[in-house]
């Protein structure tokens, strides 16, 4: 964890109830439409399983499961290994308000080993973060996107569609205030990316994701060198119908090394 007078230190934050079990509380700070932000209900999964005491390795994946609206206040936080091998270890975990399960996520830990290594994914020709200035979020806009500067060099809200991609965005990213970045502030980065449905077409529509799954590819000292600098995402949309589309995204560090990727699906009502 970093420092805990940050907004999103405060947000993930866990008190220790008993082994594998957890309490904790929405932030005012990370609000959505309806309860809070996606990805920092993710992050707070994953500390839970960072927290335990029996924690081998290091995250590989996360998949988290949105069950219910999450109530403002206090829930309970819940892991345990479900499976420990030489060098990996898989993992349940539960958010909890009143004995209903509001989201649960499964993930991934392992120690890393020399390996044969390449990255087949293209990093995108893209103006440094330094080049670009900070895009101002349209008025009404989600609380939580306060806690990110968010840095479009194309597919904002509002903005013209790609002309390669309808769905696709591109953009510099970090926390706000800056903030070191560790497993948690990118598990949540990878939600940062707003519904492709709405970067499709030029319509707001109730929507929700049901599943979102990272992975992650850098080490956690990989992680600290990049220290509070902004990484690149790169999201794109992949199929919409039936009241579902899935997005997919990458995010990279400024030197070209890919960080996580992630995909997920979204439900929408019309």
């Amino acid at each position: 964890m970093n420092s805990p007078s940050h907004v999103f230190d405060q947000a993930v934050s866990l008190r220790l109830v008993s082994t594998g079990v957890f309490s904790g509380q929405t932030s005012p700070a990370y609000q959505n439409m309806v309860g809070p932000f996606g990805g920092v209900t993710g992050a707070t999964l994953l500390n839970a399983v960072l927290s335990h005491d029996e924690l081998l390795g290091e995250p590989i994946s996360l998949t988290v499961h949105f069950a219910a609206p999450i109530a403002e206040g206090e829930f309970e936080a819940r892991a345990r290994p479900i499976r420990t091998n030489r060098s990996s270890q898989h993992w349940f975990a539960e958010l909890v308000q009143g004995e209903e399960v509001v989201a649960f996520a499964t993930a991934v830990t392992a120690r890393g080993r020399d390996t044969w290594s390449t990255t087949d994914a293209s990093f995108p020709e893209v103006p440094p973060a330094e080049e670009v200035k900070q895009t101002p979020m349209r008025q009404g806009a989600p609380v939580w996107t306060r806690c990110y500067d968010m840095r479009f060099i194309e597919g904002a809200l509002g903005g013209q569609p790609s002309e390669n991609h309808p769905s696709e965005s591109l953009l510099w990213m970090r926390d706000e205030p800056p903030r070191p970045l560790d497993y948690l502030s990118l598990a949540a980065l990878c939600d940062v990316f707003f519904p492709r449905i709405y970067i499709r077409r030029p319509k707001l529509v109730p929507i929700g994701t049901v599943a979102l799954t990272t992975y992650f590819h850098a080490d956690a000292e990989q992680l600290r060198e990049l220290d509070t600098a902004h990484v690149l995402g790169h999201a794109r949309g992949l199929h919409f119908g039936n009241g579902f589309f899935d997005q997919s995204a990458e995010v990279w560090s400024a030197d070209g090394r890919l960080l996580a990727t992630s995909h997920q699906v979204v439900y929408f009502k019309e």
